[in-house]
């Protein structure tokens, strides 16, 4: 699948915050790319700009291209509740953010790579397709053969965050993606009534 493989610190740079996780490279330059990034005298953004960056943070923060992202909003439009929040319960049910959030992988790119490599299974079924959608009670695992590899035992042991709506069993390396999550329960920085907005013009 095609996917943004380019300079990840540059993209940070653009959107102001380390969106790819942890970058010692933007933290000595966290502001905008280019000859004129340290100058603060910009000009103002349109409101047309400023949604369509709110986009385009949220498509590089869990590696979706436009064409799936907008496939995406569609379905959390067709959904019950707030279009803005099941657009990011999508992108949090995608196996390969699930994967990055149970601590598998230190990041979704490495997460993406795992389950492209047949490492992660679905109920006991290898699933090879990072956007999998995932439902409530889907128990995901490593796979037998995968569970001594050095790089996932690095990220689960340096792995400390909690979520409400993940269950983690680490002798086992499987988890439960209990629920979607709420939008409290979602911690990335994204404005995500500005997507709607944009696409619903």
């Amino acid at each position: 699948m095609a996917r943004y493989t380019g300079p990840k610190t540059k993209i940070a740079r653009k959107f102001g915050e380390a969106i790819f996780g942890d970058d010692k490279s933007f933290e000595k330059r966290n502001y905008p790319p280019g000859q004129h990034g340290n100058n603060r005298r910009r000009g103002k953004k349109s409101e047309y700009a400023i949604q369509l960056m709110e986009k385009q943070k949220a498509k590089y923060t869990y590696g979706i291209l436009e064409r799936q992202f907008r496939n995406l909003f569609e379905k959390a439009n067709r959904k019950k509740g707030v279009t803005g929040e099941v657009l990011l319960q999508l992108c949090e049910s995608r196996l390969d953010n699930v994967v990055y959030r149970m601590g598998v992988a230190p990041s979704r790119r490495a997460a993406r790579q795992l389950v492209s490599h047949r490492h992660i299974t679905v109920n006991g079924e290898v699933v090879n397709i990072p956007s999998y959608s995932l439902k409530p009670g889907d128990v995901v695992g490593v796979r037998e053969k995968s569970k001594s590899l050095e790089a996932i035992e690095r990220s689960l042991s340096n792995h400390s965050n909690v979520y409400e709506w993940i269950s983690w069993n680490n002798e086992k390396k499987e988890g439960t993606f209990v629920s979607a999550p709420e939008r409290i329960q979602i911690p990335e920085n994204i404005k995500e009534q500005l997507i709607v907005e944009l696409y619903s013009k």
